[in-house]
This record gives structure tokens, C-alpha cells and sequence, in this order.
């Protein structure tokens, strides 16, 4: 399968609808108040300090992930999902690596990211792609349903 990343406005139709079915997902999995993805906001998108991306297969957008610069060293993955149907594909680790990418781009040496307990699937790509579990920050810290990484990276 060939799959094809690229940066896309957080508000297009794709983006608006990959964001939405991820919503949805989550919503299945966990109750209103355990629940983070919404918080990110366009702002945090803008050049030099965050990126949107959608992955395309077969000229359809399939999954999509976000970025945002926390501070000068360090930037949060944000909004990752993929299709039911596409998963098990290499989809997000593709989405992955090209916010890694756009990480080491922006300068930063770390990534930090939330996920929730009931996302297997999730966490076991994070730690395939060398992420290690960390104490969980701010909004996520006292939240019994989240898990937190964190993966060292050399800027380019």
C-alpha cells in the first residue's frame, strides 16, 4: 500500500472529518471529562510551531496527526488516528515518523505525547517507535484514564 503524508489545513473537509470519526472513536472508549483531543486548537498549528498532517492511500485521507510546540525543546503529538479499516497497515507509524521529522525541523529534542489505557493498539506502536513511559503533565495528570511518553530526539 502506498501511503502518502502530507500537511493539510486543520480545518479542510478531510481533516474536519478524520477529526470528527477519531472523536467519535474516543467518545466509544471514554467519557466526556477523559477525553483531551478537543483542546487542540488552530493556533497551536501555525509554521514554526505546530503542523497538521493527513495520510492519503489510494487517493482517500486515511489517518491524520497533529503537532505542537510546547516550549524550544519540546513538542506534543496530538490527534493521531487511523481509519478502522486501514489499520495494521503502517499508516500511523508513517504519520508518526513524519511528525517526528517536523519535530526535529522545529529544533525540538524531545516528543511527549497522552494516550488513553484502553488504547493497546496505541501504545504499542508509541513503544515500537521508541516512545517510554513518563510521569503525565498538566491537563493529563490527575486523568486515571491516561498514559504518557515520552522519546528523545536529535534535531536537524
Amino acid at each position: 500500500m502506498n501511503i502518502r503524508i502530507s500537511s493539510e489545513p486543520f480545518d479542510s473537509a478531510d481533516a474536519r472529518r478524520l477529526i470528527t470519526a477519531l472523536d467519535a472513536h474516543l467518545a466509544s472508549r471514554y467519557s466526556p471529562d477523559q477525553r483531551f483531543g478537543p483542546n487542540l486548537k488552530p493556533e497551536h498549528l501555525e509554521a514554526g510551531i505546530g503542523t497538521f498532517v493527513v495520510a492519503w492511500t489510494d487517493g482517500r485521507a486515511v489517518g491524520c496527526g497533529a503537532l505542537r510546540k510546547l516550549d524550544t525543546t519540546t513538542a506534543e503529538v496530538k490527534r493521531m488516528y487511523v481509519e478502522p479499516e486501514r489499520r495494521g497497515r503502517g499508516v500511523a507509524k508513517e504519520i508518526l515518523d513524519h511528525l517526528e521529522k517536523s519535530a526535529r525541523d522545529l529544533g525540538v529534542k524531545r516528543l511527549v505525547l497522552e494516550t488513553g489505557i484502553y488504547q493497546a493498539e496505541a501504545i504499542a506502536l508509541y513503544r515500537r517507535a521508541g516512545f517510554s513511559p513518563i510521569r503525565c503533565w498538566g491537563e493529563y495528570a490527575e486523568s486515571i484514564t491516561s498514559v504518557c511518553f515520552e522519546k528523545a530526539i536529535e534535531s536537524t
